[in-house]
């Protein structure tokens, strides 16, 4: 009986609790249905967006742009030989991008998407796949022609990249990652050169926000009117990733050597034929120079563009630091009325040409400002 008094002392605390605590809570939310409290109504209704509203001109033209070259553009697939430590040579397959510039089949992209490749394919956006031809390379200016045997190809439209401003729009359209068709947009974020890994300067390279990822290379930068502007060619990231901070090689670059490339299969690159040194304030004013820039010539190659256009050399031996030079000779300031400076816009002027065209070169001789005409020769490791 001791025993039994605390037990029944116990169970009614317990019951207390669970009335308060479960079955009194259960109870008020079950209200008028206390089997289930959750309904199930016979139609459910939703809040719809209204259809047939339109898209806006921005979308319109995005999708336009798109429409007009996604037919142009090609997944470019390289096969190399690469070394394995323990299986020696082994296939390493590498993918990039491309855009059809003639209904001939002939293909523009970059250099570095098919370097050294043993076996080149190219896949059209219809999926279909054909082998690829090395017709050209251009290992400076980064760029290649290929060229498949394929029917009914849609060429892109070239534009000019001459007068590009900063702040306009452009798409990107390319593989990345091996996604195919994807298109990118962005604005030009600048105008500038830029140095490629493998050393090699692009003049007035395109940098552009819009998203460009390993994949992209090789494909096109197009204005808003879906005229191709730039090849993209490099990003700058520090994880292999865009950073919005991608170039594109402008399209006049291209379309200065293409003639080269499709007919020789190499670009024929100009070089006037000169040893030179910049000038600054302090040595024009030290060797009492006309103009405080431009290019000091040393000497012209015997047998060069410059030696034949009648541009000369130093004559006076002289020491800049101790660096041995000639003084005297024709301070070049200008070709075909664009400034120069320094040898890096001399190289960009180049590229513009090739070999066989005529410039005129604004120097100084003698403190007298004329200018010269010179046809441009055939480099041989010289400007």
């Amino acid at each position: 009986m001791r025993l039994l008094r605390p037990a029944m002392f116990a169970l009614v605390i317990a019951g207390a609790f669970f009335y308060f605590t479960t079955w009194r809570s259960n109870a008020k939310f079950a209200g008028a249905n206390p089997v289930n409290w959750i309904s199930e109504p016979a139609h459910v209704e939703i809040t719809e967006a209204s259809g047939g509203e339109g898209l806006d001109s921005e979308e319109q033209n995005n999708i336009s742009v798109y429409k007009k070259n996604i037919p142009s553009v090609v997944n470019v697939t390289s096969r190399v030989m690469t070394f394995d430590f323990f299986y020696g040579l082994v296939p390493q397959d590498g993918q990039g991008s491309g855009f059809i510039i003639d209904k001939d089949g002939h293909i523009l992209t970059n250099y570095h998407v098919i370097e050294n490749a043993r076996q080149v394919e190219v896949t059209l956006h219809n999926r279909k796949k054909y082998k690829a031809t090395v017709v050209g390379t251009d290992q400076a200016h980064d760029l290649a022609v290929i060229q498949i045997k394929a029917p009914d190809l849609v060429p892109a439209v070239l534009g000019d990249s001459a007068h590009l401003q900063v702040g306009q729009k452009v798409y990107a359209i390319g593989n990345p990652f091996g996604l195919a068709g994807t298109m990118t947009r962005g604005i030009v974020s600048s105008i500038r050169p830029v140095r490629e890994p493998n050393g090699a300067t692009i003049g007035d390279a395109i940098q552009t926000d819009a998203a460009i990822n390993p994949g992209n290379s090789g494909g096109p930068l197009m204005n808003w009117h879906g005229e191709v502007i730039g090849i993209n060619t490099m990003i700058l990231s520090s994880v292999g990733q865009n950073a919005g901070i991608g170039f594109a090689i402008p399209i006049n670059t291209a379309k200065a050597v293409l003639n080269d490339l499709m007919t020789l299969g190499r670009v024929r690159r100009p070089a006037l034929g000169v040893r030179t040194i910049p000038i600054s304030a302090d040595l024009a004013d030290e060797m009492g120079l006309p103009a405080d820039y431009g290019l000091l010539i040393l000497q012209v190659t015997p047998g060069g563009a410059a030696e034949a256009g009648g541009l000369r050399g130093g004559t006076e031996r002289a020491y800049l630091g101790n660096k041995l030079i000639m003084l005297g000779g024709d301070l070049i300031v200008a070709i075909d009325g664009q400034k120069v400076e320094d040898e890096m816009d001399l190289s960009q002027l180049m590229n513009n040409h090739r070999a066989g065209d005529t410039v005129k070169v604004t120097i100084y001789r003698d403190k007298k400002k004329m200018d010269v005409e010179v046809a441009l020769a055939e480099a041989r490791e010289q400007v």
